[in-house]
């Protein structure tokens, strides 16, 4: 026997409401939400193979009773018409318990003698099945898709419903492989967070009652330099010299290692060329984002660059500082044609400025954490390859199922995941009790 493929509609149960989008949006206002009673699905609640049950709204029964064509039951699954892009799938779990779903979003029952709800959503949530979901969609800002034409998409299926079922299996092991190094990252940065407020405290109560100091105290502040905009100088760019822009600052993490242009001769002779180590904020659109830049690098007027001065300051605790002064900084920020800050409300800001050396115990430890963190960036890396090479061969029929598939995935479990060795090496013992690690 050999593949074929079916569209949503044909895989659907024969019966009627086995394939529903949620009631208009007048029907449920978002008024109409309580505290508890029936829960409701929103577009997010719906990631890629997974529900994310934070943030659950409620109505309550009789609202619910009114749209009892638009309810759901763990189990089924469901589809975002709506966003950038459209198309998540995942299936409802028991947890979920059984409620009604919003205007965007789709509810699938389907024949269970015909295809599985879990390689379904695999399927779905694959390269191959968004693209089919972008060729359908429609709209500039946010991307839409109708139900007539998710009823078209078409779903390549195994000769077997216990094929789909051992593919899925198999894309659930890889998946939560995967997750789990996602997971270990996560770790890591909130504890880097945790320790912060351990040293210094929340920066913006400043319980330790550290001298508060501005900004330019600590270091000196410069706008960067671009006499010119690239958009309308192509001539500018093509060189040998990074340039990078506010998007790069706010996408980086800690440190800046990357960057998608660069400034060529012309270019470099209206800019300047700020040394590794610089720490940038920007200024425009995303406020008060922070990163380190890894090599030397030009960046335009949107960033600042922050040079620490010897002995005052460290520029690993202003970066944090500004991941907990970030929002405030934003929300107070004024806007014309987008939110900006600038250079005055930079160095005049008021900062808590704890002892240097206690500075530099952070950044010890943070360095440490570091070496762990690219180790967890590059198991993760693996396991999205490997991931995702397992689903290109699964759904073209490709996977040898008779085989350990995970073989080629499994050392990434080996990878470090825990940021216990760098808690022990760093010798960060409780809080308050930090302890630099030997040099």
């Amino acid at each position: 026997m050999s593949w074929k493929n079916a569209s949503l509609a044909e895989l659907a149960l024969p019966t009627g409401g086995s394939f529903v989008d949620g009631p208009f949006g007048s029907n449920l206002k978002a008024s109409e939400y309580e505290a508890d009673g029936v829960p409701i699905i929103r577009l997010q609640n719906v990631r890629p193979n997974e529900f994310l049950s934070k943030d659950i709204k409620f109505i309550s029964q009789r609202k619910a009773g009114e749209l009892s064509r638009h309810s759901y039951l763990p189990g089924d699954l469901v589809i975002s018409k709506l966003g950038d892009p459209p198309g998540y799938a995942c299936v409802v779990p028991n947890s979920a318990g059984s409620g009604v779903i919003v205007a965007d979003v789709v509810r699938f029952r389907g024949d269970p003698s015909l295809v599985d709800h879990r390689y379904l959503s695999f399927y779905l949530n694959s390269p191959v099945g968004r693209q089919q979901f972008l060729k359908l969609s429609k709209g500039t800002t946010r991307t839409r898709v109708n139900l007539t034409n998710i009823k078209t998409i078409e779903i390549p299926l195994p000769p077997t419903l216990d094929e789909q079922k051992q593919i899925a299996a198999v894309l659930d092991k890889a998946d939560a492989l995967r997750r789990q190094r996602e997971e270990s990252l996560q770790l890591t940065e909130k504890l880097l967070q945790s320790v912060f407020i351990d040293m210094f405290g929340d920066p913006a109560t400043n319980p330790k009652e550290w001298e508060l100091k501005e900004l330019s105290t600590l270091g000196a502040l410069d706008r960067g330099v671009s006499k010119h905009r690239p958009r309308n100088a192509p001539e500018l760019l093509g060189g040998k010299y990074p340039l990078i822009q506010t998007g790069e600052v706010s996408n980086a993490g800690l440190y800046i290692r990357g960057f998608k242009q660069t400034y060529s001769e012309i270019g470099f002779k209206q800019s300047k060329l700020w040394p590794k180590g610089t720490l940038c904020i920007t200024i425009a659109a995303n406020i008060a984002r922070t990163g380190i830049l890894d090599f030397d690098a030009c960046f335009p007027d949107s960033v600042v660059g922050f040079t620490p001065h010897k002995g005052v300051s460290s520029s690993i605790y202003v970066h944090f500082l500004f991941g907990f002064l970030q929002a405030m900084l934003e929300k107070n920020a004024p806007q014309v044609a987008q939110k900006n800050i600038n250079l005055a409300i930079l160095r005049s800001l008021r900062v808590p400025a704890p002892p240097f050396n206690l500075q530099e115990d952070f950044e010890h430890f943070v360095s440490k954490a570091v070496v762990v963190s690219e180790d967890q960036k590059d198991s993760l890396a693996l396991a999205d390859r490997s991931f995702a090479s397992i689903q290109q061969r699964a759904f073209r029929g490709e996977l040898d199922l008779s085989r350990l598939v995970l073989a080629e995935i499994v050392e990434t479990a080996k990878a470090t995941d825990t940021v216990a060795a760098v808690v022990v090496e760093g010798r960060y013992k409780r809080p308050g009790s930090f302890v630099a690690p030997p040099d």
